[in-house]
């Protein structure tokens, strides 16, 4: 299955929004105000030259602090390389000012792993006069060093090692890195949850590296090391419940299946079959195709 990572970056950035503004922009950090926080729907806008409908992301309403007036902060992760992926951002722009008439603060987050070469800003120019100069705040996940990240106390920081720029040899390393920082914020199970599984969703060790995690977090000071194999004990354990409960569905839906079958071919009606399976209508329509009416 493809990861939504739109639904993963909007999850983890909504839950801990001051948080991440506190880990890459401490400058802007220090003048918001996050006691009024305000998420906005989500704006469809249509590229008027290409006919492409695009959704903003994640929209922000907030105070600067010793001001009066709203701005808006709009982050727009970007999991794909797009030549003109600037002009998009001033699109976004331009059409998130027309209906809000504020301060917009626009920040662009790229993680996917390519070399990104898309302009930072789009400019409009002529030899007489500079027309347009604008300009957005950008996160380049791949080039941030994880290292320089372990000894935050940040959730978006944990969550984020995963997709930072590391080798293969240090996979096993960050992900012991990751659960450091997790049993030091000390979170709730639900915020736990969705760190973790945002972090394996990018990054999932083998088997041999599952191994090698367990025998380093075995030699770690033992109050440390029994905090992460309890996480990761309790982590693996949900899993297992998961693919358990996916497989009894899975299996119970088969059973549906058998049983519209055998009543298909007893030419029984599809609304009784639906009523006896709780199959829906489409399903049984399409059953119906593979086992025609013998009185045909």
């Amino acid at each position: 299955m493809s990861t939504d990572h739109d639904r993963l970056f909007k999850e983890l950035i909504s839950t801990f929004f001051e948080e991440f503004i506190m880990l890459f922009f401490p400058e802007a950090f220090e003048h918001l105000d996050f006691e009024n926080l305000r998420f906005l729907s989500q704006e469809l806008f249509t590229d008027v030259t290409e006919g492409d409908k695009h959704v903003v992301d994640l929209l922000v309403e907030t105070k600067l602090k010793g001001e009066d007036g709203l701005v808006i902060i709009h982050l727009e992760p970007q999991s794909s390389s797009q030549k003109k992926f600037n002009e998009r951002m001033f699109i976004y722009f331009s059409r998130i000012y027309q209906k809000y008439r504020r301060k917009i603060l626009p920040i662009a987050i790229f993680t996917y792993d390519t070399t990104r070469d898309e302009p930072d800003s789009l400019t409009l120019h002529f030899p007489f006069a500079d027309i347009l100069q604008f300009n957005y705040l950008i996160v380049e996940l791949k080039k941030q060093n994880w290292r320089s990240y372990i000894r935050e106390d940040n959730p978006v920081a944990a969550a984020l090692l995963s997709k930072m720029g590391y080798t293969k040899e240090e996979r096993v390393e960050v992900k012991k890195e990751f659960f450091r920082i997790l049993i030091r914020l000390e979170l709730d199970t639900a915020r736990e949850a969705l760190l973790t599984g945002f972090f394996e969703s990018y990054l999932k060790l083998n088997a041999q590296e599952e191994s090698q995690l367990i025998k380093e977090v075995k030699a770690m000071n033992p109050k440390e090391g029994e905090k992460i194999m309890e996480i990761m004990t309790s982590y693996e354990r949900k899993g297992i419940k998961q693919g358990l409960e996916q497989g009894i569905e899975q299996g119970r839906e088969q059973e549906r299946l058998e049983v519209a079958k055998r009543m298909l071919e007893k030419e029984k009606s599809i609304d009784e079959i639906i009523e006896i399976t709780g199959l829906s209508g489409i399903v049984v329509e399409k059953l119906k195709k593979e086992f025609p009416s013998r009185k045909q």
